[in-house]
């Protein structure tokens, strides 16, 4: 699982805040075939907490995916990433 909140200080609506937060939701749906969701701060103007989850059979391969997805967020992401967070669960 990965978790992190964004702050997107320059943005004046909430409508700007979903275009960006559904576009990469999109992007990293469609390019690391994750599960991704906006998790909390729904009504904050200016921060929005994203979740995304993978399940894979091999431990190393989803800690990559989701190593790779941060990247991919950093570059991608117009404002600030704040408390990041990658949890792997084994069962």
């Amino acid at each position: 699982m990965l978790q992190f909140i964004i702050e997107l200080p320059d943005i004046n609506s909430i409508k700007d805040k979903r275009k960006i937060v559904n576009s990469l939701k999109a992007k990293l749906q469609n390019r690391y075939k994750v599960s991704v969701a906006e998790v909390d701060l729904i009504n904050s103007l200016t921060f929005s907490q994203i979740g995304a989850a993978f399940v894979s059979n091999s431990r190393k391969f989803g800690e990559s995916v989701m190593q790779k997805a941060f990247q991919f967020i950093e570059d991608e992401v117009p404002g600030r990433i704040q408390d990041v967070r990658i949890h792997t669960e084994t069962f």
